[in-house]
């Protein structure tokens, strides 16, 4: 008994000693960044994220949660009046940015790796080539007669272990006869067809996308933990895919967009060029000073698995286990499912941001600490650690190649939020931020949200309710 409680004694006064040694290298890097860090109050939590793209015709028709708005885009090229050059975005996503820039009348380039933001990006720029009338009145007869009622035929669809089962009988044969009948249209109707069903995927299912995982309704029938979760109307298949075809014909026939959407303010200059694979593999290909400015929010180090959470539009897509696999380890390492990467095998001339971010002390401090809590099976994921550690060095990485490929006097603004694990806060922003003057950047501003974010339910119940920065950062090539 006495033996135990000098253990506790001894494990309370590592973790105080730990705590606070990791507060005060903290608060240290933080002060060295007070000048330039300021509250922002234009920035709501509306405007960094998708929200404010709900009501802006065309990016409302699929919600990618993970986005930004427009609006930040044209805000933050005005307030820091970014010279003209073509825009970056090394972490794609929906292709906000690069559609926002095409607005303004600039080139954009992005990469992204998950194929459902390749499918957004693809669809966007099948619709601002052009859409003719034959296309919309193909489209409206889709609306109208609703064509996949009456097919005799069925096109199977991919399913994976965490997508069996997520539809209703009748929604998932109605979803194969659709299937079946869009494949005898024309390559147009048929993308946007074939896009506008991988909008209403979660709304005909029993799932609801929730951060980490797809959360299942009890009317699956499938086991799902103790609390029994009801998400509310599903809608049938029918339902939904026709509400969504009205919503992109109105948009689709709307004058405002016929004739400002699809032309940029620059007499139609802007154009949008896409690779799809992974920033760390593409990024190295890139040559040096490409880019006037980077506009970018890079998944964030809090355990959201994105083929976890797009699961079912994955394998509408066609993914299959072992692509989902593939996909999952060549994304920056943001899920404790991640496997370490070799990212000198990647790029031999990492050396340099390698070793920038070895000497990161705050970091390391934190690493130290919950490398500790592991060993003490006190971290509740193994994985927590693994994750952290290759977070920072890959975007060490990513940081060192975008200052390679910004040209002189060039903008990088980076959407980002800070993390809480095992009772420590991880300043995200002034350790990137720190890591970032190492290649050439000078720390503009980062610019924090009013209103933070709470650290997540199981946290707030071990460890209290603390508010964590969310922040846009403002670095400019010296």
């Amino acid at each position: 008994m006495f033996y135990e409680n000098d253990m506790l004694l001894l494990e309370q006064e590592k973790d105080i000693q730990s705590i606070e040694q990791i507060e005060s290298l903290s608060a240290k890097l933080e002060r060295s960044f007070a000048d330039v860090m300021i509250e922002d109050r234009n920035l709501s939590r509306q405007i960094v994220s998708f929200q404010a793209n709900k009501q802006r015709p065309v990016y409302r028709w699929y919600k990618y949660k993970e986005g930004f708005s427009a609006e930040l885009i044209h805000y933050l090229f005005d307030k820091y009046h970014l010279g003209q050059g073509t825009i970056f975005d090394p972490f794609a996503g929906a292709g906000t940015t690069l559609f926002a820039s095409k607005e303004e009348g600039r080139k954009a380039y992005g990469i992204e790796l998950l194929p459902i933001g390749q499918e957004i990006i693809k669809t966007r720029k099948v619709v601002e080539n052009g859409i003719d009338k034959i296309t919309i009145s193909r489209l409206e007869d889709w609306s109208n007669k609703r064509y996949w009622n009456n097919s005799k035929g069925e096109k199977n669809f991919q399913e994976l272990r965490i997508t069996k089962g997520a539809y209703p009988k009748e929604t998932d044969k109605a979803i194969r006869q659709y299937l079946y009948v869009i494949d005898k249209e024309s390559p147009q109707v048929r993308q946007i067809l074939s896009f506008a069903l991988l909008c209403i995927l979660e709304s005909v299912s029993y799932t609801r996308k929730d951060g980490q995982y797809l959360r299942w309704d009890h009317r699956s029938m499938r086991l799902c933990g103790e609390k029994q979760f009801d998400k509310g109307e599903i809608k049938t298949f029918e339902e939904a895919i026709t509400l969504k075809l009205k919503e992109i014909l109105f948009d689709l026939n709307s004058c405002k967009i016929q004739t400002d959407l699809f032309k940029s303010k620059n007499n139609g200059q802007g154009s949008v060029s896409i690779v799809e694979s992974s920033c760390l593999e593409q990024l190295p290909e890139l040559e040096n000073s490409l880019f006037a400015g980077i506009m970018t929010s890079p998944p964030y180090c809090n355990r959201y698995d994105y083929t976890r959470t797009y699961a079912l539009e994955l394998a509408m897509l066609g993914i299959d286990e072992g692509n989902l696999r593939n996909l999952r380890q060549k994304m920056l390492s943001c899920t404790v499912e991640n496997k370490e990467k070799d990212l000198l095998a990647i790029n031999s001339g990492w050396n340099l941001p390698l070793g920038v971010v070895k000497k990161q002390k705050l970091l390391h401090k934190i690493l130290d600490y919950l490398e500790y809590l592991k060993d003490e099976d006190r971290l509740n994921n193994d994985g927590i650690l693994r994750m952290i550690r290759g977070y920072f060095y890959e975007m060490s990485c990513v940081i060192y190649e975008c200052s390679r490929v910004l040209q002189k006097g060039g903008y990088f603004f980076m959407v980002n939020d800070n993390v809480k694990y095992a009772g420590i806060s991880i300043p995200v922003d002034v350790i990137l931020s720190d890591l970032a003057l190492s290649f050439g950047f000078e720390i503009k501003n980062i610019l924090v949200l009013p209103k933070g974010k709470g650290n997540s339910s199981q946290q707030m119940g071990q460890h209290g309710r603390e508010v964590l920065r969310k922040c846009v950062y403002v670095w400019r090539k010296g």
